[in-house]
């Protein structure tokens, strides 16, 4: 699919995920994020990991009930910062007792003073997703530069967190598109990878 066409598909699937995930918030809400706090035995996170979640804007699913199981294995937390448009993303360190301040696009950053951190594991939002691990965002290639730049200083593990109803057949790609390797939704986990797909949990 040339550049384009992939451009116009996901604006044109952005709509219809938009819809499905809002329904799909309005359903589950708490309890989807409360069952994705239950996946943290099985997703493969070890103890002292430096785990960047994300701050939820709207309708995403609340990573937070996750984040503090996390820590109470001995993660590391931290939070993406929005430093400048087009440009990959930072990561502070952050307890989820600590305050927050605005950053762009509506999003909560840890204080400036928090210590930057680089993770191992990177809780990833999303409007989409399909079994290979591809994933549809906002549009800001935010999270593709971000993988792209972690991926290339050494291992990380990118994890999509979603509702369920979010899976799609096939989400739109490019070559500068980054896959997912595991997705976590309340109905359990899906492992993705070039041998095809595992799933874990799920009902």
């Amino acid at each position: 699919m040339t550049d384009d066409r992939t451009h116009c598909a996901k604006k044109t699937l952005r709509a219809a995920a938009a819809s499905i995930r809002r329904e799909a918030f309005q359903s589950h809400g708490l309890n989807a994020s409360l069952a994705l706090a239950a996946l943290a035995p099985v997703l493969d996170i070890p103890a002292r990991a430096v785990v960047a979640g994300y701050w939820p804007l709207g309708d995403e699913i609340d990573p937070l009930p996750l984040l503090r199981d996390l820590a109470g294995r001995g993660c590391i937390l931290a939070l993406p910062v929005v430093t400048e448009t087009g440009q990959p993303l930072d990561f502070r360190q952050w307890n989820l007792d600590e305050g927050l301040e605005p950053g762009p696009h509506g999003t909560r950053h840890p204080l400036a003073p928090a210590p930057s951190v680089i993770p191992s594991v990177v809780l990833v939002p999303l409007l989409a997703f399909d079994l290979r691990g591809f994933r549809l965002g906002y549009g800001g290639g935010y999270y593709d530069r971000t993988l792209a730049r972690l991926r290339q200083g050494g291992g990380v593990a990118a994890i999509g967190l979603a509702f369920a109803a979010q899976e799609v057949e096939e989400v739109p790609a490019g070559p500068w598109d980054q896959r997912l390797d595991r997705i976590a939704t309340e109905q359990g986990m899906i492992v993705t990878g070039e041998q095809g797909v595992i799933v874990t949990g799920r009902t």
